[in-house]
Order: C-alpha cells, then structure tokens, then sequence
C-alpha cells in the first residue's frame, strides 16, 4: 500500500488547473511499476518523491502516460507544494527539487504564488509557417508570421506558434504528425480581464493530446517573448490563460528578462490539494 496525493497546479479555484498525482511511498518501486501508475493515474504527469531533505533537496521523477520526463512544470509545482505544506507541514520560504535536469528552486510567496526558476533558455530551429499551419489544421494566414515559429527549451523543447487571433487559436487541431513532440500555440488577449496572452499545448507524442496548463512550455514562452520583444519590451511580467477549450481553466504567472548576462526565466501559478489515497496494488 502506498500513499498519493492529487493536487491542482496553476489552479484558481476548485475543478481547474493541470491535475498531477504524486506517489510519495517509493520503497521498492521499479521504473516499469512506476510508468505503469503514472498510465493507471492518466494525468499528464505523476511524480514519484524518491527521498531528499532541505539540505540537499528533494528527487522527483516524473512520467507522462507513456514516458519519462527530464523535467516538467506543473509536476514541479505540485509536488513542491505538498512537501511543504504536507510532509514537512514546515512553511519554509523555497526549497529545491532534484530532477532529470538538475536542481530547480522553488520559492514560496505569501499571496499564495509558488515560483519556479527554469533554466537557461536554448533558441532552436526555426520552422516554415506554412508547414506548421498545416500540421495545425490552420491556413498560413493564421500564423502571426512576425514572429519566428521556433523550438525552445529550458530543459523540455517545445515549438512556440505565435497565431494572430483567438478564433486561430480554437480552430488549432493537436498534431500528429513532427510537431507531436510538444507545441504551444498562443496569441495575444486573456480568457479574464487580468490575462494577456491565451495558450493551447498539445503533446500527443507523449500521450497529452492537450494539456490544461503547462508550466514548461509557459516557461519557453517567457523566454521567447523576451527575446523576440512580442510585447515591445525584453521584459515580460505576465498572465497566460490556458485550458479553458477542455474544461480546466488555468492561469500562469510569466516572468522573464533578456540581459547580456542572460535570460531570467520564472513560472508562478497556486495550488490546490484536492485527495490522498492508497494505491493497493
């Protein structure tokens, strides 16, 4: 019998955000039996809480349905949150997880925000507009062609796709075909008056054929807006809405800032413990 928690990341209130499982009874547990629960669990992402302390952080793995993750943002999040505010019932200001991709730190603020800070972003290929169009069901015309329709990363790649209207955006089929891997199509506008940019994530590759909130590819997103300076400016202190066209309203806070030095590239969202359990088998 081991012990899990469902939790809801970048949740503003009940029956939203990305829903994440996370098992924190790992004696024993095999990597076969854990993808094996993260497919019984069916969310985008489960975790499995290896061990850690404050000291040197926290191992997490965590699995899509169908496959291992290096690192992921709204498992992060949760399984943050549930350290803090259940296994260690310690309201510690930040703490680390260790994960596929190194230490990332987690910060706790008093409105209720968690914060992460992902890696430092890599700008890649550049695809043709009418190529991604067309593996989105769109017509060229629907691309904001501005802007690049590029991968990025800051430890998951994702295809960015700037669209240039919100009837673009609910028009967008989930590819199945190259760009399956991961791609988020956004423009500008908000679900709520407080949002300014609106996002679908599809992943049928890795077995998500669309995400409610996705706290990586938010986090390319960032970076991608800094950079190509989508708002005017290479600063970036935003509200993304996500997931409203299947049901689970979520809302991500977007931080980022281009330097010579870099790009400081934050993720915030709240969140919400909704059940534990016991796996039995």
């Amino acid at each position: 019998m081991r012990t899990f928690y469902i939790t809801e990341v970048f949740a503003e209130g009940e029956y939203s955000g990305n829903q994440l499982a996370t098992v924190t009874d790992v004696a024993g547990l095999e990597t076969k039996r854990m993808q094996q629960i993260a497919r019984a669990f069916n969310f985008a992402e489960t975790t499995f809480l290896m061990g850690g302390d404050l000291a040197g952080g926290f191992d997490v793995r965590i699995f899509t349905p169908t496959s291992e993750l290096p690192f992921a943002g709204h498992p992060t999040l949760g399984t943050s949150f549930l350290i803090r505010n259940v296994l260690l019932d310690n309201p510690v200001d930040e703490l680390v997880l260790n994960l596929g991709v190194g230490p990332v730190p987690v910060r706790f603020e008093p409105d209720g925000v968690l914060w992460m800070n992902q890696h430092e972003p890599v700008f890649g290929e550049v695809l043709e507009p009418g190529f991604v169009a067309g593996e989105l069901g769109l017509d060229i015309t629907q691309i904001d062609t501005r802007f690049p329709c590029q991968r990025v990363s800051t430890g998951l790649e994702f295809l960015l796709v700037p669209l240039i209207s919100y009837a673009a955006l609910k028009q967008a089929r989930s590819p199945i075909g190259a760009l399956a891997g991961g791609c988020l199509a956004f423009c500008r506008g908000g679900y709520t008056a407080d949002q300014q940019v609106q996002a679908r994530m599809f992943a049928g590759g890795l077995g998500v054929s669309e995400d409610p909130a996705t706290g990586s590819a938010n986090g390319c997103l960032a970076a991608w807006l800094a950079k190509h300076e989508y708002l005017g400016t290479g600063t970036v202190d935003l509200r993304v809405g996500q997931g409203y066209e299947i049901g689970r309203p979520s809302q991500l806070y977007l931080r980022s800032r281009k330097s010579p030095a870099g790009y400081d590239v934050q993720v915030g969202g709240r969140v919400n413990l909704v059940a534990r359990g016991s796996w039995l088998i």
